[in-house]
């Protein structure tokens, strides 16, 4: 690929967040913004799937599918592997993916407490 100002710019920048992610109360709050979103977009999805009434078990479907496939990712052998995490760490954007989960787990399970009461 050619070296051109904007792919250059964009190297830059991704070194740059890079770096900045290095410091560890950036990337708590990161994973903390991720559990919030989670939660956030798991009672919308709730809110709008039990509104309309129509789709509601396609929607847990997906929803569901969606939950297995971010904990196949986190959980996958790769970066469980003992010998590999003390090369290199676990990247960030698997922690925001787990926190995300854990956040729309928790909002589900609101959901069904308000439901059932």
């Amino acid at each position: 690929m050619q070296r051109t100002r904007l792919s250059t710019l964009i190297d830059d920048l991704g070194d740059q967040l890079s770096l900045w992610l290095v410091n560890p109360w950036r990337r708590v709050s990161l994973v903390l913004i991720s559990l919030l979103l989670g939660y956030f977009f798991a009672v919308a999805a709730a809110a709008i799937a039990g509104q309309a009434a129509v789709q509601d078990t396609v929607a847990s479907v997906f929803i569901v599918l969606g939950i297995e496939l971010a904990s196949w990712l986190v959980y996958s052998r790769r970066w469980r592997d003992p010998e590999l995490l003390r090369k290199i760490p676990k990247p960030l954007w698997i922690d925001c993916v787990n926190a995300a989960k854990i956040g729309a787990i928790y909002a589900f399970c609101v959901e069904a407490f308000k439901l059932g009461s």
